[in-house]
C-alpha cells in the first residue's frame, strides 16, 4: 500500500469515529427532549443540555414531596402562647400553638384534607375561637385554625397542602392579632394534642 493510500484510510477512519460520536450524542439528546431543543437552538454544551431534564425531574419530585407532606400554617411569624400553657386567658390550659402575625396574614392548610368546619363562633366550637376552620386529614387527624379575620373555604371543600384557607385576625377571645393552631384527634374541642410535637414528627420545625 502506498503512503498516500494509508494516509487516506487513516483520515477516513478518524472521520467515521467522529461521526459515530456525534451521532451517539445527538441520539442521547433526542431521548432527552430538552437536550435536543438546546442543540436546535445552537447549544453545543452537551452536559448543559442533558442537565435540563434532570433538573425538571428534581423540581417535580420536590413538588410531589411538598404535596404529600406537611407545612407550617403561616410564614414570618413569632411563636407566642404554647400548648399546655396555663393562665386566665383560658378556661383550661392552652389547647394549641399561637403564631403572632399581623391581621390579614395568609393562613395555609398544613396538609391536604377536607374542610369539616368553617365559620364564626369557632365553627361550632364556641365564641372564644372567633372565626375558625377545621380540616380532616388521613388517619383521623384534624387541624384547626382560629381567630381568623376571614374564612376562605367552605365545608366539604378539598384542600391541598400549603393552600390558602383564610386570613389571620383577632376575632374571639384574643389579646392581639395571631393564629391559634391545633392538631386534634377529632373535629371537636377537647381532643387537641401538642401540635409542635406532631409537626416535628412530620418533618416540620416550628
Amino acid at each position: 500500500m502506498s503512503k498516500s493510500a494509508a494516509t487516506h484510510r487513516v483520515r477516513q477512519s478518524a472521520f467515521r469515529t467522529r461521526s459515530t460520536v456525534v451521532a451517539a450524542g445527538l441520539g442521547a439528546l433526542m431521548v432527552f427532549g430538552a437536550g435536543h431543543a438546546a442543540f436546535a437552538a445552537g447549544t453545543t454544551d452537551v452536559s448543559t443540555a442533558l442537565s435540563a431534564p434532570a433538573q425538571l425531574v428534581s423540581e417535580q419530585a420536590a413538588a410531589a414531596k411538598k404535596a404529600a407532606g406537611w407545612t407550617n400554617p403561616v410564614e414570618n411569624y413569632v411563636v407566642s402562647a404554647t400548648y399546655g400553657k396555663g393562665g386566665s386567658m383560658w378556661a383550661r390550659k392552652h389547647s394549641g400553638q399561637d403564631f403572632a402575625v399581623p391581621t390579614g396574614t395568609p393562613v395555609k392548610a398544613v396538609h391536604k384534607g377536607v374542610v369539616v368546619k368553617a365559620g364564626p363562633n369557632g365553627a361550632g366550637d364556641g365564641p372564644a375561637y372567633g372565626n375558625a376552620i377545621v380540616i380532616k386529614h388521613a388517619n383521623n387527624t384534624y387541624s384547626q385554625y382560629a381567630h381568623l379575620s376571614k374564612v376562605q373555604v367552605r365545608v366539604g371543600q378539598t384542600v391541598s397542602t400549603d393552600q390558602r384557607i383564610g386570613l389571620s385576625g383577632n376575632t374571639g377571645n384574643s389579646s392581639g392579632p395571631h393564629l391559634h393552631f391545633e392538631i386534634r384527634t377529632t373535629p371537636n374541642y377537647g381532643s387537641a394534642i401538642n401540635p409542635v410535637t406532631f409537626l416535628a414528627k412530620a418533618g416540620v420545625k416550628i
